[in-house]
């Protein structure tokens, strides 16, 4: 359900009125304001108001209707506080998050908590799965409201359109970051469902692996054949230096689970923005 079929989740009564028409088993909470990097910094009151709102909505719709009604957290570790170490579950709180995503970091947080305290008090059941920055096919096509993989996709495809001599990176390029591909989100999203124990405590969804900007921007470049030269504007910010997460307690809890290639997803995502930005 989202928009489009008459959902608003800043409207509480609008939230009830869907989930009765639908009589949801599980609900995987997608729902965010969000974009890049440099959009959430600028905008970190909006996006920390409205993302908040919608987690107190939708949590208060299913404690006054839907007690029995699973809810999947797909949580982007910007959550995490910042540093240069692996992201480990145990340590989530365990300083603040990165100033550049600090409002939209702290609404991930809050979903955390929320489905803590709703378990708590009327036995909620809600599954946390910490997700890496997601790229892949289906996203927006403006730059600015994507993560930082996508973004570059689209605007080297413009670049290259251009027949631009020079593409710059936004930021220093030396941000490691461990990517995530839509189809494996959605695929452990859906999984997680037959899970039997409420997972509060967070799930990374993890291969423990990093790429920099770098390297992935280099990638793209090879991909595309783009023959420009790649640039890195470091006026921009470039969040925290290093997001790769431990992946013990997701491979004990998916121990077979199948990850799609980097580079193929890439490909797969560079196909599809080419077609989109085509029409």
């Amino acid at each position: 359900m989202s928009r489009q079929n008459g959902l608003d989740l800043f409207d509480y009564e609008s939230i009830v009125e869907n989930f009765k028409r639908i009589k949801p088993d599980a609900i995987i909470n997608c729902a965010t304001h969000v974009g890049s990097v440099h959009y959430v910094a600028k905008y970190s009151a909006d996006v920390f108001f409205d993302n908040t709102l919608m987690i107190l909505n939708i949590y208060k719709a299913l404690k006054n209707n839907f007690r029995d009604t699973l809810i999947v957290n797909p949580i982007a570790n910007c959550c995490y506080p910042s540093g240069p170490s692996t992201l480990i579950e145990s340590d989530l709180f365990n300083g603040d998050v990165h100033h550049s995503v600090y409002g939209y970091g702290h609404t991930r947080r809050i979903l955390v908590s929320a489905s803590k305290v709703f378990n708590d008090q009327y036995n909620i059941k809600s599954h946390n799965i910490i997700i890496p920055n997601a790229f892949g096919p289906g996203d927006s096509i403006d730059p600015n409201k994507t993560h930082a993989l996508n973004g570059m996709i689209i605007r080297m495809i413009d670049s290259k359109k251009k027949k631009e001599k020079e593409f710059k990176v936004w930021g220093s390029g030396k941000p490691v970051r461990e990517w995530a591909y839509v189809d494996d989100i959605a695929e452990v999203l859906i999984k997680s469902i037959s899970l039997t124990d409420s997972q509060i405590s967070p799930i990374n969804f993890a291969r423990a692996k990093g790429h920099s900007i770098v390297a992935s921007a280099k990638t793209i470049a090879k991909l595309l054949r783009y023959n420009g030269r790649v640039v890195f504007d470091d006026s921009y910010q470039d969040g925290s230096l290093l997001k790769v997460m431990d992946n013990s307690k997701f491979e004990k809890l998916f121990p077979n689970f199948g990850f799609s290639g980097h580079k193929q997803g890439i490909q797969n995502t560079i196909d599809y923005y080419q077609r989109m930005l085509a029409n």
